[in-house]
């Protein structure tokens, strides 16, 4: 697995950056090759990505949301192999820091090229990116799920 960690200061609070990351039907609108996210329930998601001419489709499963501080994740089902942990840090009233720390296993030569030549980094540096530019251009939140979600439930 590939370890991909990127940060970026964003200019609303906390719990704006933590309740727009929490509409997950939304990431297409930041997320570089991200098509469709359809959340299934409060724990399931089905994602469908085309990168790089490849589509794939998979579900993930948030294993532990704690509201205004973090959300973790993995596939459960399809091609694509990842885990991943997204922070939220309180930088002062009106600043925040997010932070995404991800594994990702390339599957396919599409893949594991890219990764050998950095393309999943600059991705994830665009999505966060494209994740502040998101956020700070509409001044809030599209909605937000302040619901708790613990590890072994």
């Amino acid at each position: 697995m590939s370890m991909v960690k990127e940060a970026v200061d964003v200019e609303v609070p906390v719990h704006t950056a933590y309740n727009q990351w929490t509409q997950f039907e939304e990431f297409p609108h930041f997320m570089e090759g991200v098509e469709e996210v359809r959340q299934l329930d409060e724990r399931h998601n089905h994602w469908t990505t085309k990168v790089s001419g490849v589509k794939r489709e998979f579900d993930t499963e948030i294993v532990d949301q704690l509201p205004d501080e973090r959300i973790t994740w993995r596939t459960t089902t399809g091609d694509t192999k990842q885990k991943g942990t997204v922070s939220f840090q309180r930088l002062d009233d009106t600043r925040t820091r997010v932070e995404l720390v991800m594994d990702v296993e390339p599957t396919g030569v599409a893949e594991k090229t890219g990764d050998m030549l950095g393309v999943i980094d600059r991705r994830v540096k665009g999505d966060m990116q494209r994740f502040k530019e998101y956020i700070e251009g509409r001044g809030g939140e599209s909605g937000a799920w302040r619901g708790r979600i613990r590890p072994g439930e």
